[in-house]
């Protein structure tokens, strides 16, 4: 779905993805690391929102390089940002019909199967985005990239500063997305032992350089450790 060679981005001239190789199938692909590693940066460069500086990147086969974020959207790929995920000042109900402008299906059938997700958003439906707590605004954002229905989402920290209860909850959600809806998932995350729990494979991320890809099921507390360089 998504193939990156010898990436390379950021900001201002200032380089913070030092080439990095990563490919990524149908599958839940977690990106850990800890707080400045580059985790966002490497996403939002995937999304087109940072600008790729060097290297290569292909989205289901074709390079996107120099393709416009919405471009990108229109070929399968959905992004989750960390921060400001909704439009605060829509409804629950408007911040999802604005992620059906992408699509072809009925948007009433989307909309159905993200409340069938979330079925605590379907009883917000008329609340304005802005006055929800911090894990039914993240259940938002998720639902309204999933109305695009895309092919490959990335999501950009998205437990970060929620409830240990709606922590549980979102990762099982991604299990369930992925699962049911065949979608493929690059999972940025610091919550490593919850991400692991859920993913196929994973990188760890140190100041812009990514460790070889790993199964799951293969990695270590000494790997994770080395990854992370402590």
């Amino acid at each position: 779905m998504l193939e990156a060679e010898a990436v390379q981005s950021g900001y201002r001239g200032v380089t913070v993805i030092k080439g990095v190789d990563v490919s990524v199938g149908d599958e839940i692909f977690a990106i850990l690391g800890a707080n400045g590693a580059g985790k966002t940066t490497l996403l939002a460069t995937f999304a087109g929102v940072v600008r790729l500086t060097g290297g290569r990147l292909k989205v289901f086969g074709e390079d996107v390089g120099e393709m416009a974020p919405w471009e990108r959207a229109g070929r399968g790929l959905a992004y989750v940002p960390q921060e400001k995920g909704v439009f605060p000042d829509l409804t629950v109900m408007e911040n999802l019909q604005v992620g059906s402008m992408i699509g072809s299906r009925s948007r009433q059938e989307r909309i159905d199967e993200v409340i069938e997700i979330f079925p605590d958003i379907g009883a917000r439906r008329n609340q304005l985005a802005g006055t929800l707590s911090g894990g039914e605004s993240r259940m938002v954002a998720v639902g309204r990239a999933l109305m695009q229905d895309p092919k490959l989402l990335l999501l950009d920290e998205p437990t970060a500063g929620l409830s240990p209860l709606y922590v549980e909850q979102f990762f099982e959600k991604v299990t369930e997305i992925h699962e049911s809806k065949g979608v493929g998932i690059v999972l940025a995350e610091q919550n490593a032992s919850k991400a692991l729990e859920v993913s196929h494979r994973v990188i760890v991320l140190n100041l812009g350089q990514a460790t070889e890809p790993e199964a799951v099921s293969e990695m270590t507390l000494e790997k994770l450790k080395e990854g992370y360089r402590i």
